[in-house]
């Protein structure tokens, strides 16, 4: 778990929405999101009402990559009732199978 402050409203915030992701599944391999390392950046201001995340798929050629986009940000909406959300998708850096976590790791087996 990333360290933080509890004064940090920013940060804070983050925390509560990785936590939240975690019940996004990649539909493939049954992990969620956020121990399969797609999760690369939350950028949440509670001031200005925007949560924008920056996220990668395991592969340009995911067939569930709109389905995996739209989870995400439906989740967020969900859980920060009038939150603008804004999901980005990035290819850099490019995921490796070292993005999982330790978590992930043990739901796969290894």
């Amino acid at each position: 778990m990333k360290e933080f402050s509890i004064t940090n409203k920013s940060a804070f915030r983050a925390l509560q929405i990785t936590e939240s992701l975690r019940t996004v599944l990649d539909p493939e391999l049954q992990i969620n999101v956020v121990d399969m390392g797609l999760i690369y950046h939350i950028d949440a201001r509670p001031e200005s009402g925007i949560i924008s995340v920056q996220m990668t798929l395991s592969s340009s050629h995911c067939p569930m990559g709109k389905a995996i986009l739209k989870s995400v940000q439906n989740r967020i909406e969900a859980d920060f009732p009038g939150a603008q959300v804004d999901v980005q998708l990035v290819w850099e850096p490019q995921w490796t199978y070292e993005n999982i976590t330790p978590e992930g790791l043990k739901q796969l087996g290894r």
